[in-house]
């Protein structure tokens, strides 16, 4: 095969794999969808005992054909694209390979169903598939919300874990080991899961001011939930609002960005105006 030959063959296989715009692309993402999704199938599946135990040597012949199918892939993925050595340490090239170890390393290793865990990650393979990437913005737009509360956040918390420790010790002195508070981390635990409002049940004050202040630690939770909340939601109002400001042109009155210098339309001068 002449070099030519070569890379029209690579091209060609380039736009199957990575793009979507040709059938047989489509057929590629089609067959890859599937596979992923018989994957997380059988993980799902063969955790059953019951289910494991009588179909014990079709889940590990499906698990052999789908590394094989994920091998064939990751290897051509690697041939194929323009910069190897950029692809494999790339997020989506590490995901790829961690699809395929987990049959191999089973070979090797006695007891690896802790590899169920990396098994489980090839369901983000589909992210990449389904071009869901293209949506990550909006996950940016959060993330910049959560970082320019973290100060807040970070006192916010400091306080919660400052009220837990100060009702622990409490509710320790007061109810004691006749009631399950036999220590304070115990008592901690117990003001955790009341002011998050979940409530095991497993540990309850007996004491009538054990539970006069277990209701103000309950009403406290609602309290507490709110405020994170509270407080991402006013930074990602101000950022939207940072984000959708603009300037009106005085010549052409043609909208443009806060932090654009010139009119994209007639090239005024704004550099100077006020965002609204």
């Amino acid at each position: 095969m002449s070099q030519i030959q070569r890379l029209r063959l690579k091209e060609t296989l380039f736009n199957i794999v990575f793009k979507a715009d040709t059938r047989a692309g489509k057929a590629f993402d089609l067959i890859l969808i599937a596979t992923i999704i018989l994957s997380i199938f059988v993980v799902l599946t063969e955790s059953v005992a019951s289910i494991w135990a009588e179909y014990t040597q079709l889940f590990k012949t499906l698990e052999w054909l789908i590394t094989i199918l994920f091998s064939a892939e990751y290897l051509l993925r690697i041939a194929i694209v323009r910069t190897p050595r950029k692809f494999i340490f790339s997020f989506y090239g590490i995901i790829d390979l961690l699809s395929c170890l987990p049959a191999y390393i089973a070979l090797f290793t006695a007891g690896a169903s802790g590899l169920v865990v990396i098994r489980a990650l090839r369901l983000l393979r589909l992210f990449r598939v389904l071009k869901l990437t293209r949506y990550m913005n909006a996950s940016t737009f959060i993330w910049e919300a959560l970082k320019a509360s973290r100060y807040k956040i970070g006192i916010f918390l400091y306080t919660v874990v400052m009220v837990v420790i100060v009702i622990g010790a409490l509710m320790y002195f007061i109810e004691g080991e006749a009631s399950g508070f036999d220590s304070i981390p115990r008592a901690m635990y117990w003001v955790v899961v009341t002011i998050t409002t979940v409530g095991y049940g497993d540990i309850a004050p007996m004491t009538t001011t054990g539970q006069f202040i277990a209701s103000i630690v309950m009403i406290l939770g609602y309290a507490i939930i709110a405020v994170p909340t509270g407080i991402v939601t006013a930074e990602t109002n101000r950022i939207k609002n940072e984000n959708t400001e603009t300037k009106n042109c005085p010549r052409c009155l043609t909208i443009n960005k806060k932090d654009a210098n010139y009119c994209t339309k007639c090239g005024e001068n704004i550099a100077d105006m006020k965002s609204v």
